[in-house]
């Protein structure tokens, strides 16, 4: 605004027979061009800046609206070029306006003293009396509040990091707050110290107070009917509707929270939903889904989770406060009417169901059912692999993932099978093992950590484990000799030999981020020592481990091609390539066709109950067909046959090149 000039006379003139006035005309600019007849029914204090108001705004339905203002009490206000401001019911204060904005039919917008406009707000998260406090900002991502939440014995870390968050809040902060270009708001209540990003809409919502809002061009937000947000971040992407409370939230980049959802002191990543229920205290990562109401999720931590009707967990067994946390590794589930006593830990990619009395903890032990019969917690090892739910799931993630701005803050890897799930497995097979060894193999049920497991379940256990290891190495070896050709026997092993020596060892899922921990280990001896200086840097940094995750997949993949087939990768033989790949073969079509048998499960007799409901049977398989569709011909079925067979000539392939090559 650096070419405004003063109002002249003859302005002030035309603005006074519009019904304007100023408390002090020698305060208010305009921009080259301005046309007084544009500004009516205005009044006008402190310092005031004023665009050209030369287009219409077209508004849904096709109406137009002449740019300007109109009613309205502006108090230290500028506004951009071609922007729109009628009714204002009591008054603007504070603000800097941009351009092409409609403003239009709201109480009150201002900005009362400095503000950090949310930033640096402390989410007492996990544990609602406090001790994991994660202070939010505009960069927060999943991975940066995990450390923060979870590494509190580290305590010049947490020290660090609360300083970094503290520079850049004192560096956003203002005593005048923002609203971005193209920004509607209308019929709406009161805005106080919120910071408004482009492209935002706005639209009948009852009070802000105290937040930003990270909408861009490429990726705005919306803020609908009846919502009531104070200390808050909305990122880019994410949609506040339906009359949503918040309090101290983190809401991340494409998130949708509606239908009347309440949530305090908690955190909200990436492609999280929330409708109906409750969230107090809860660090939900990416893609945590709660549809229903009575559904509380309390003090937890989740990523790549479903709730179901009804759950909830309780901390209040305590008596010095609450305490207690518990984690649900990715991609676990709870059905209907469960319930969880924290503390408790589940592993990734198991599924809860019923009502849980007991702490456990089955980190250990992925893909597991955990079953509620008799006040007993039955659990079923590696049962999960085998679901088409944990398939689909995992399929639809990527295609759900609604971020639209090109800078992601949260780094998300999607893979069931990974260095970090098939560790677990090879831990878990031995654990197994070792129940069996020690309790004999002939034991009806074996007890673990407040769990029982049927001696079926520990066998089927160890199968299902081994087969998802077999096909994890198996496709790493795959995916490292295709499309190159070999002279000899030589040149195969110069290929396998891994590109970099990171990724040995144990590997972690930092809300999303999978990586091994020597480099999560590295990122915070960086923070500690004040290498590194800012959250930008942080952020650089993981998105760089998470760029460059196959390349240390295959390191560690690598490992243990020479630990669980004994074999030494840099003297391997032909035959014993051949071995693994058929053996991945093996794997990768019978857990097909495991899937394919539990798919059928929907199509039985038992599933069409209700359907054809005046009929006989053939009229019930017959609605059935009309509405659900012919197993053969559903398209998740017609998938599974066509990874068998793409899978199947993958092994030949691949062997045929190796043949005909050496």
């Amino acid at each position: 605004m650096d070419n405004y000039r003063l109002i002249s006379q003859g302005e002030i003139a035309s603005l006074k027979e519009q019904r304007c006035h100023s408390e002090d005309w020698t305060k208010v600019w305009v921009a080259p061009g301005f046309r007084p007849e544009r500004v009516w029914d205005t009044a006008f204090s402190g310092d005031i800046c004023l665009g050209v108001f030369e287009t219409k705004k077209e508004l849904p339905a096709g109406i137009r609206i002449q740019s300007g203002i109109c009613n309205a009490k502006l108090h230290n206000v500028s506004v951009g070029d071609n922007t729109c401001i009628e009714n204002i019911h009591s008054y603007i204060a504070n603000y800097n306006i941009g351009s092409g904005c409609i403003i239009e039919n709201v109480d009150k917008i201002y900005t009362e003293g400095m503000s950090s406009f949310g930033n640096g707000v402390e989410v007492r998260v996990l544990n609602e009396s406090g001790g994991r406090e994660v202070p939010i900002n505009n960069k927060l991502t999943a991975h940066f509040a995990y450390i923060l939440a979870l590494y509190r014995h580290k305590t010049e870390l947490v020290k660090r990091m609360q300083e970094l968050v503290s520079t850049y809040s004192k560096k956003v902060s203002s005593d005048r707050g923002t609203i971005g270009d193209n920004v509607t708001i209308s019929h709406s209540g009161i805005i106080k110290n919120v910071v408004i990003g482009e492209c935002t809409n706005i639209e009948g919502i009852s009070l802000l107070v105290n937040g930003s809002i990270n909408g861009n061009a490429h990726d705005p937000v919306y803020m609908g009917h009846g919502v009531n947000c104070e200390d808050f971040i909305i990122s880019s992407g994410a949609r506040v509707e339906s009359g949503v409370n918040i309090r101290k939230c983190f809401i991340g980049q494409g998130t949708i929270l509606g239908k009347g959802y309440s949530a305090h002191d908690s955190l909200f990543f990436s492609n999280c939903f929330g409708e109906n229920g409750e969230a107090s205290s809860v660090f939900a990562g990416p893609f945590t889904v709660s549809h229903h109401k009575s559904t509380l999720l309390i003090a937890g931590m989740f990523s790549f989770m479903n709730a179901g009707s009804g759950s909830n967990q309780s901390n209040h067994m305590y008596k010095l406060g609450p305490i207690h946390q518990g984690i649900l590794e990715r991609g676990a589930k709870t059905t209907s009417d469960s319930y969880i006593l924290w503390p408790s830990h589940i592993g990734a990619f198991s599924l809860v169901l019923g009502r849980h009395v007991n702490n456990t903890d089955t980190s250990s032990l992925p893909f597991s059912y955990l079953i509620e019969q008799d006040n007993t917690t039955y659990l079923i090892p590696g049962v999960n692999l085998k679901s088409v739910g944990t398939i689909r799931d995992v399929q639809k993630w990527p295609k759900r993932d609604q971020r639209k701005d090109p800078v992601k803050l949260d780094q998300i890897n999607y893979n069931l099978l990974s260095p970090f799930t098939i560790q677990k497995m090879l831990n878990g097979r031995s654990i197994l093992r070792e129940l069996m060894r020690v309790s004999g193999e002939t034991t009806d049920v074996f007890s673990y950590k407040s769990t029982k497991i049927k001696n079926t379940s520990l066998v089927n256990g160890i199968r299902y484990y081994e087969i998802a290891i077999k096909k994890f190495l198996g496709n790493s070896i795959i995916k490292r000799l295709e499309k190159t050709h070999f002279k000899s026997i030589d040149e195969i092993r110069e290929r396998l030999r891994p590109d970099t020596t990171i990724g040995l060892g144990e590997w972690l899922d930092i809300s999303g981020l999978i990586a091994p921990k020597t480099e999560i280990e590295k990122l915070i001896c960086g923070i500690e020592t004040r290498e590194i200086r800012t959250i930008a840097d942080i952020n650089r940094l993981v998105e760089e481990m998470h760029r460059n995750y196959y390349y240390y997949e295959w390191t560690w993949a690598y490992s243990k091609i020479r630990e669980f087939y004994d074999i030494d990768p840099q003297k391997i033989t032909m035959d014993q390539i051949k071995t693994i790949v058929r053996e991945w073969e093996d794997a990768v079509v019978g857990l097909d066709k495991l899937l394919y048998e539990d798919a059928r499960h929907e199509f039985s007799l038992s599933s069409m109950t209700s359907f054809g409901a005046d009929g006989d049977l053939d009229e019930c398989r017959l609605d059935f067909e009309q509405v659900r569709g012919v197993f053969e011909k559903n398209p998740f079925v017609a998938a599974v046959l066509k990874h068998i067979e793409d899978k199947t000539a993958l092994a030949k392939e691949l062997i045929t090149r190796l043949e005909n090559n050496l």
